[in-house]
Order: structure tokens, then C-alpha cells, then sequence
């Protein structure tokens, strides 16, 4: 199955759509660092990128003419920005706002179907509106804004197409489109990370589709931790080593153990979970890890406090000039901080060990802060393949 990747970045949900079995046409991404990540993971024959025709420009001056219409998926993540709450909160005002270049792209090609990822902030209350305007321009690219159209007037005439049924009656393409607010912890991801899914199928293939169910929660990681205690002894915790509870989850936890542990998930994924195996940086300039090397000057301060080991970790987060300060960076067992390598980093996205990132540290964790975590990208592209291959 083909498909095209747009604001590609570092490859995380590309990593994930090429798991899924379909085949890039095309990656595009305007970051050069980014662009140079993928292209050294495939001078290093990374498998998975080996076939990527990698193209280093803005999505906005991409020749889509030469790529086939109809083909089975259009994937991307228009720059977050515009809509994050780190951001300067300019929605359509921003010009990196890229969801109209996306959308054109879909009106062009027609795809069978298309997955967009997003920040959560896109779904906050001084954007309900815009919102709504993206979700109905995806499912009717072909009710294109006019040259002097504000996106105003274009989402009222959205609105009345929308409850004519004209589109749908008249052949016009459209599209089924699902939206999911996700934690992508909920997914076996070990980071708490917020983002918003939209899926679509066209119209003319009926297809019935919902997001994949969530697989773990924090119930089951409290009943590992503080019920059985399997959590400890998996990671060889002696009990005078190992934190004491809580006592804000003592009541969670006694029921937890008056009903059993969560019969439908797992527990949460941990910050511990993810680096096991890794050796500790502060104890070791030799690693056999790529991008595995400690950097140095990380410290807490009101609101910035790190990730705890024994949780998922916070979002990881790329900011608007580098890392910020108190970000990205773990709560050791002592209590001291350090921040995460970028290989840890790359854990708690889950990528793969073999796939190195390119660039200085504060680079290289920008792009791991705007991926997409490549094992939510592979579940979600999955269940977008499976559909596709039976119809």
C-alpha cells in the first residue's frame, strides 16, 4: 500500500506507517537536521528508511503531480505550534499553521485514507471553532476556500454542506473523519503524552472504523506496584531500596485489592520500564548505545520538576528555542535530577536503538520532542491498514 509522509520530521510516525506495511512515495520535511537524521539511519542501512525518497523542502512548494491519486494514505503532523500550549496560541493567525497545505494535499490526491496527528491544545475551548473548521475542510477537501474567503464565511458554507448531504449525494469526495483525544501512556507508551488523532476514510469505500482500544492503565500499575509487588521484583528492587507509597493512592489501592488486579490492561509503561537495560551515563563515558552521553546542567524549578522513574514520563517537549530548563529530565532514585540522554529520550518515544539522531543534544531532543512516539504510530496505522486491506 502507498502512502505519503508530510512534516516528516525525525520519522516517528513514518517509523510507525512503514511497520504497518505501506510504502513511502514520498517523506517531506523543510528541517534540514531532521532530514539529515533520516538520511544517516539510511547510509547506516536502518531498514525501515532504506527506501524513503526523503525530499528537504517546504510542504507548501512540494510537487504533488508527480505522486498517483487514489493512493492508500496521506500521513502527517502539521507543526504543533500554532495550537501548543507552549506556544504562542496564534492558530490561524500563525503562519506555520499548515493545516490548509495538508488539506490540499488530500484534496489532490484523494487518498483512501489519511491519519494527522496533533497537540492536544488544538481542542481547547478558544480554538473550538477553528477546530471544527479543520475537521469539516477534511471531510470535504473539495469545498475549497475561495481567494477572498475568510475562514470564517468558508466555515459557514462548510456548516450548510454539511447538512445539505450534497457532497455525499452528489459524488463530490468526502470523508468519514474520526477524531480521538489520546494519553498515549494508555497505549503501552511510557510518557504521558496528550495528542489528538484524525482519521479518515473516503466516503465512497464505506468503511467502518474506531481508534484502537487502550491496552494499559494506571490502575494496573498501581496493583503491580503496591498490591502484588511484581513491578519491584521485576526490576530486582530490594524492598529498603524501593519507595514508599503515596499515601494520597492508599485508598485506590485498598480497593484494588479488595477486587483483583484490571482484567482488560496492563500496567503503565515507567520511565523505569523504558531505559532497562541501558547503563547509567553518569557512570560511564563508553557506551555501545548511540546518542547514549550525559549532558550536563539540568535542575528543577517551580512547574519543572522532572519525570519520576516509577510513572511514565512527563511529555517530552521541544520548545521554541532549544530545551527548556526544567524539562526533559528524570527524578533519580536519591531524589537528584539529570536529564535524559537522547537515547533515553528516543525510549520514551519508542524508537529503536539502531536509529540514531543527528545533530547537538538540544537539536536532537527538538526533534524527539515534536515526534510522533513510533509505537502509537505503528498501532494506529495498523488498524488503518487492516481496514483498507479488507475492503
Amino acid at each position: 500500500m502507498k502512502s505519503v509522509e508530510l512534516f516528516a520530521g525525525a520519522g516517528g510516525l513514518g517509523l510507525g506507517i512503514s511497520l504497518a506495511g505501506f510504502e513511502h512515495l514520498a517523506v517531506v520535511e523543510w528541517d534540514k537536521w531532521a532530514c539529515d537524521t533520516i538520511r544517516d539511519n539510511q547510509q547506516r542501512g536502518f531498514p525501515l528508511v532504506a527506501d524513503w525518497a526523503v525530499a528537504e523542502e517546504d510542504v507548501r512548494q512540494f510537487d504533488l503531480s508527480a505522486l498517483p491519486e487514489g493512493l492508500a494514505l496521506i500521513a502527517g503532523g502539521p507543526p504543533c505550534q500554532p495550537f501548543s500550549m507552549g506556544g504562542k496560541h496564534r492558530a490561524y493567525n500563525d503562519d506555520r499553521d499548515m493545516f490548509p497545505t495538508a488539506i490540499d494535499a488530500i484534496r489532490k490526491l484523494k487518498p483512501r485514507a489519511f491519519i494527522i496527528e496533533n497537540v492536544k491544545g488544538l481542542t481547547r475551548p478558544n480554538f473550538a471553532n477553528y477546530y471544527q473548521y479543520i475537521l469539516l475542510q477534511l471531510e470535504f477537501p473539495e469545498v475549497a476556500r475561495r481567494a477572498s474567503e475568510t475562514w470564517e464565511a468558508h466555515f459557514h458554507r462548510l456548516q450548510a454542506e454539511k447538512t445539505s448531504g450534497r457532497p455525499h449525494a452528489g459524488g463530490q469526495l468526502a470523508y468519514n473523519v474520526v477524531p480521538t483525544l489520546v494519553n498515549a501512556a494508555d497505549f503501552g507508551i511510557p510518557q504521558k503524552r496528550e495528542r489528538i488523532f484524525i482519521v479518515g476514510f473516503r466516503d465512497d469505500q464505506g468503511i467502518a472504523w474506531s481508534f484502537p482500544r487502550d491496552t494499559h492503565s494506571f490502575e494496573a500499575l498501581l496493583h503491580d506496584q503496591w498490591v502484588s509487588g511484581e513491578y519491584w521484583e521485576r526490576h530486582e528492587l530490594a524492598k529498603r531500596k524501593r519507595p514508599r507509597m503515596p499515601e494520597s493512592l492508599a485508598p485506590r489501592v485498598e480497593r484494588l485489592r479488595q477486587r483483583g488486579a484490571p482484567l482488560f490492561h496492563r500496567p503503565w509503561r515507567t520511565v523505569r520500564d523504558a531505559l532497562q537495560g541501558l547503563p547509567d551515563p553518569e557512570k560511564t563515558t563508553q557506551s555501545s548505545f548511540h546518542n547514549h552521553q550525559l549532558q550536563a546542567g539540568a535542575r528543577p524549578y517551580p512547574g519543572h520538576t522532572g519525570s519520576p522513574l516509577d510513572l511514565p514520563a512527563k511529555t517530552l517537549k521541544a520548545g521554541d528555542h532549544g530545551v527548556p530548563g526544567g524539562e526533559n529530565m528524570m527524578v533519580k532514585d536519591n531524589g537528584d535530577v539529570r536529564y535524559f540522554t537522547v537515547r533515553e529520550s528516543a525510549r520514551l518515544q519508542t524508537f529503536p536503538d539502531g536509529y540514531v539522531f543527528h545533530g547537538t543534544w538540544s537539536e536532537t531532543m527538538r526533534q524527539l520532542g515534536n515526534a510522533v512516539p513510533v509505537g502509537l504510530a505503528h498501532l494506529v496505522a495498523a488498524s488503518v491498514a487492516e481496514k483498507l486491506i479488507e475492503h
